[in-house]
């Protein structure tokens, strides 16, 4: 809840614990057991941030946060809540929603191209092995070398086929370029095609600042919810997609040092999928983003079921923190717990690895930074409960939102325009018709050179049936001289 420029997160008997707008770009941590709070958790954040005038992305993977476009409800459960809390000021209200969908079903299409996407993060969309990715590395130079756009996946196949069937004329330039490698990404294509991923490339592609709206009339940040239900049963394409969108908002967004509030809040929910398989030198960029990008006024928060989940990196760049509750039935686990409490500023009145082990469903321990930038001490508190619809909405309600959407018709019918896959046509097209003239040509000259052979062989007979016939005929006219001479003296 926001109040008093505050973002009031949790409360106890004692204390109000609130995220500082101006601290809130220093990144967040929330974390528990499967039904021990998060989604609640996040809500009321997210809820916060827009009230407070900033806009918040996240991915709604269970289908349950995009009641925040409409108000909530009392009930018996909220308000001994409410009661026990002491909140006394507590409104129902919708939040201005945009709904978002790769594939386009729940929400705008969100699109990009395969050049904008670049290499690394499609060789991982693909689960390429290195050889693989490096051959891709090499398609895309051949592309940008010869300005063939890679906009769609039609266009990256068709390049796929040219460079393996043109190999030898390529690798003296650019490497080694296996038949095996080609076949293994075009396979990986039609599996990521089957799974729905060639909807996210084509065009019109999104415009990252669209995410950063406001209502015209309140001036409340818009909430991004990406519709991640069918997208998050893919777990590569969904992880690889999120570190897509981090990434643009790292490139495309202008520095601007420390604001008195973040331009926008992204979250990541299951943030275990981010970090799984990835390779270290990817692992490496990210927390170079996470380490600059808040200075972009862009806050990051990660929510997954333990902290353990998180690279150490990128934990130590979480500043404010919610901890819901874990379980440990084993001694990996008990280290864990172990962990996660040492990961908090000492509270001499909690036992914090106790108390991580016994908070119940919507309690949490918390620790955001004060005024100082440094983490406040421990603090067990009982979390708001939010101010929308807690649940999912019906198709109809969807809809209404959508149509109402400034974004409505910007990005839902697909534009086809040239690309590599036309020009590629082209060339193809222009070289056979190239081959089938230079095999015109040598099927002419052969034909040629085979009638001067012809008429050679027919100029040497006459010549050596000339010689013949002259021959006869003088040895002829000898013979006939010879019998007129020995007439003529008898």
């Amino acid at each position: 809840m926001y109040l008093n420029n505050k973002i009031i997160v949790g409360k106890n008997d004692i204390i109000e614990e609130n995220i500082l707008l101006n601290k809130a770009n220093r990144h967040g941590l929330i974390t528990g057991a499967s039904g021990s709070g998060k989604t609640i958790t996040l809500k009321v954040i997210a809820e916060s941030f827009s009230e407070a005038g900033v806009p918040v992305f996240l991915a709604d993977v269970k289908g349950d946060l995009a009641g925040m476009c409409m108000p909530g409800a009392n009930n018996e459960k909220l308000a001994e809540r409410l009661n026990k809390l002491n909140i006394t000021n507590f409104d129902f209200k919708s939040f201005p929603t945009h709904f978002w969908d790769v594939y386009g079903e729940y929400g705008h299409p969100i699109r990009t191209t395969i050049s904008n996407i670049g290499y690394q993060l499609l060789a991982r969309m693909l689960n390429l092995t290195e050889a693989q990715e490096g051959v891709l590395a090499i398609v895309f130079k051949i592309a940008s070398d010869n300005n063939w756009e890679l906009i769609d996946l039609k266009d990256l196949r068709l390049l796929l086929q040219y460079i393996g069937d043109n190999r030898k004329a390529y690798t003296l330039e650019y490497g080694n370029v296996t038949l095996q490698s080609i076949g293994a990404i075009q396979r990986n294509i039609l599996v990521l095609q089957e799974q729905g991923g060639d909807l996210f490339f084509g065009e019109p592609s999104i415009n990252i600042t669209d995410f950063i709206r406001f209502d015209s009339n309140d001036g409340r940040g818009y909430i991004n919810i990406l519709h991640a239900v069918k997208l998050f049963q893919k777990p590569n394409l969904y992880a690889t997609f999120l570190l897509w969108l981090l990434n643009e908002l790292y490139t495309k967004l202008p520095e601007v040092g420390d604001l008195d509030k973040p331009k926008i809040i992204f979250c990541f929910d299951e943030a275990h999928l981010l970090f799984e398989e990835m390779p270290d030198y990817m692992i490496k960029q990210v927390i170079q983003v996470v380490k600059l990008i808040r200075s972009k006024g862009i806050g990051l928060y990660f929510i997954s079921q333990s902290p353990k989940d998180i690279p150490d990196e990128v934990l130590s760049q979480l500043g404010n923190r919610v901890q819901h509750a874990l379980r440990a039935y084993t001694p990996a686990e008990q280290k864990v717990i172990k962990a996660a409490a040492s990961a908090f500023r000492t509270n001499p009145n909690i036992n914090t690895e106790e108390a991580i082990l016994s908070l119940g469903t919507g309690e949490a321990l918390v620790s955001f930074l004060n005024d100082d930038g440094e983490p406040s001490i421990v603090n067990k508190v009982t979390i708001l409960p939010p101010q929308s619809l807690m649940g999912t909405i019906d198709d109809i309600t969807r809809n209404q939102i959508m149509d109402k959407s400034l974004f409505k018709g910007k990005y839902d019918t697909l534009i086809e325009r040239e690309s590599a896959f036309e020009k590629l046509n082209a060339t193809i097209e222009e070289e056979q018709k190239q081959k089938e003239l230079a095999i015109e040509e040598k099927e002419k000259l052969a034909k040629q050179q085979q009638k001067a052979t012809k008429t050679t062989k027919k100029t040497n007979t006459e010549k050596a049936v000339g010689k013949m016939t002259n021959s006869a005929m003088n040895t002829l006219g000898r013979e006939i001289g010879k019998s007129i001479f020995k007439g003529l003296f008898k």
